[in-house]
């Protein structure tokens, strides 16, 4: 009787033991999975504000009225921050970050494309919105910029899954989802 009942108190232990192995194992892959999805959107928001400065950095330092036109688009591929390189290459890996910046200009009388400029009045017009800090009717009144970063990126599990079910990473396809972070400045220059 005493054998019997050892039996069944070690099989019942280790039935136990089995189910805590499982609930352990489960919460360490969700807590895995969410660790990975923030470290990539904690990633997506340093890129944004780093191409950010980068944008008000090259508009600051370019001479508008020696090269008659604005920088507009900063574009960029950060690939690799989860495995591999840092930097280079394409973000069909599954494991990069495409990033698009636009510049928007507040002023009169710019050099930049129609569609990047919020006044599009002449130097004749009297509907001025921003004053030259140089001297008055400067052609290249200017006041500020809007700057607006997109930092996309796949979604990591998603692409894992895909990888796990024979896919290669040179071709991941469009259902694949981008994940998109999205930063806007307005910056007095």
């Amino acid at each position: 009787m005493r054998k019997a009942f050892s039996l069944l108190t070690a099989i019942f232990i280790m039935l136990l033991m089995a189910t805590v192995s499982l609930l352990v194992f489960n919460v360490a892959g969700k807590i895995t999975k969410t660790s990975t999805a923030q470290y990539q959107r904690e990633q997506a928001a340093l890129l944004a504000r780093s191409y950010t400065e980068l944008a008000i950095m090259s508009v600051i330092n370019h001479d508008r009225n020696a090269t008659g036109n604005c920088i507009q688009d900063i574009d960029g591929v950060v690939n690799g921050l989860r495995q591999g390189a840092a930097s280079g290459g394409n973000t069909n890996s599954g494991s990069g970050y495409d990033v698009q910046t636009r510049i928007y200009y507040i002023g009169n009388d710019l050099p930049c494309a129609q569609s990047r400029r919020f006044n599009n009045s002449t130097a004749h017009s009297t509907t001025k919105i921003a004053t030259s800090y140089k001297t008055a009717g400067a052609p290249d009144e200017i006041a500020a910029i809007i700057v607006d970063v997109y930092v996309r990126y796949r979604d990591p599990s998603q692409v894992d899954a895909f990888l796990a079910n024979g896919g290669t990473a040179a071709n991941i396809p469009a259902n694949v989802p981008w994940v998109t972070y999205h930063r806007r400045t307005l910056q007095k220059i």
